[in-house]
């Protein structure tokens, strides 16, 4: 039995009104991200197209470039010697220099808060390091730990301790870039200050009524509170370890007796490519030596390092979130 061609008309015109309103709310809805969509396309969709493409390029930025093939991914995993030191100095920092700075930040964050008087004080000074331009920063540790002037090592030999070569030995080139980036601790600090404060005072008293010590009231009050904060600093301290260029680079050239102007050429990575990083490959090959095609595979590589070491901790702190006490 067929329906009335009243209440076909009728279903027929509700159809419609419902596409045109869906049509409409997407517009809509389209015209809100639009700002958004034109920064992701033209800021980061672009970008990553154009470096896959010019990956198996021929470019030198000057001359059109020419299909290469896989050539370029080839000649840096094995016939360029300065890659496979610079994923691993760049790996080190991110295992070590993260760590110790959450650490350092976190510990820092925990004493100036239980201190009483002059906290304002302490925050003044730990913080101030942080608003220091990198290069200014880097001079100056360079200076401090010059191995045969530098003040720290002529206090070590008047203790009869032993005096590192620092930056201007590889063992010790990248410990002294480690000792920089915790003496710039000061944004981890305030971070973290601010999350303690937050962490609720009843959680706390109702732990020491139950006979918690202090270990047992971190762990199970303080750390499950902060928990959100210190998966922040981690990500956002491995993106940052992933981009280190300005330290390393200027170390090594204060080190080497470097330190001229734009034009002069400095092979980076002094000493013996110990303080090397993939992002200042990334600039020797691509605006020193006009390898586009090299640049782009490194650049990419160092991509997706950062995408897997992100995904990663978000999957393993989203797990931890979700089983906290």
């Amino acid at each position: 039995m067929t329906a009335p061609p009243v209440r076909t008309a009728l279903r027929a015109a509700r159809g419609r009104n419902r596409r045109r309103t869906r049509r409409r709310e997407t517009l809509r809805n389209l015209a809100f991200l639009s700002p958004w969509l034109v920064g992701v396309s033209v800021f980061f969709l672009y970008p990553l197209v154009s470096t896959v493409y010019f990956s198996f390029m021929r470019y030198d930025g000057y001359t059109p470039p020419t299909w290469t093939g896989p050539k370029n991914w080839e000649y840096v995993f094995t016939g360029y010697p300065f890659f496979w030191p610079a994923l691993s100095n760049t790996l080190w920092l991110v295992v070590v220099t993260v760590t110790l700075r959450v650490l350092f930040g976190l510990g820092i964050g925990l004493l100036i808060t239980k201190v009483k008087t002059g906290s304002g004080f302490f925050r003044t000074a730990f913080y101030l390091p942080y608003l220091a331009p990198p290069v200014a920063a880097t001079m100056v540790f360079a200076f401090l730990l010059n191995p045969g002037t530098g003040p720290v090592n002529n206090v070590l030999g008047d203790l009869g301790l032993p005096q590192p070569g620092w930056f201007n030995d590889p063992n010790w080139s990248k410990p002294a870039l480690t000792f920089l980036a915790l003496w710039g601790i000061g944004d981890l600090m305030v971070i973290f200050m601010a999350s303690l404060l937050n962490v609720p005072k009843e959680q706390y008293e109702a732990a020491s009524l139950d006979g918690a010590g202090r270990w047992h009231r971190f762990r199970h009050v303080t750390l499950p509170n902060i928990s959100p904060i210190i998966l922040f600093a981690v990500v956002t301290g491995v993106i940052q370890a992933m981009q280190y260029y300005t330290q390393p680079l200027v170390a090594g050239k204060v080190a080497s007796g470097v330190i001229g102007g734009s034009g002069q050429q400095f092979e980076p990575g002094y000493p013996d490519k110990s303080t090397l990083t993939l992002p200042q490959l990334i600039y020797h090959l691509g605006f020193q030596r006009f390898d586009t095609g090299g640049a782009c595979v490194i650049a990419l590589v160092l991509f997706g390092l950062a995408m897997a070491f992100t995904a990663l901790l978000m999957r393993r702190g989203s797990g931890f979130l979700s089983t906290k006490d």
